[in-house]
């Protein structure tokens, strides 16, 4: 799982059959400072209701998107599954 800060949204007129009724969004990765960490981004499936700016929990791997999704049938590797409130850091 990741820190990101969601940067956007991603609108697409057509996309898997599955995949329809799910909101995108683009995040990029961030340290526990919430600096961004490089400069790529990911495209995630959304299903806490995230928006621009929030901080977020991202799980990329594709089993644990199957079972958040109830079935195999889509391509998914990254899920919103936590909009990030506090980070509180115990050294």
């Amino acid at each position: 799982m990741i820190i990101a800060k969601v940067i956007g949204t991603l609108v697409s007129t057509q996309k898997n059959k599955y995949l329809n009724s799910h909101k995108h969004l683009i995040v990029r990765a961030v340290d526990l400072e919430l600096k961004p960490i490089g400069n790529k981004d990911i495209i995630a499936l959304d299903f806490v209701d995230a928006g621009v700016n929030d901080i977020v929990l991202v799980t990329q791997e594709g089993d644990a998107a199957q079972q958040i999704l109830g079935h195999r049938n889509a391509p998914v590797h990254s899920v919103i599954v936590a909009v990030v409130d506090k980070i509180d850091v115990i050294n």
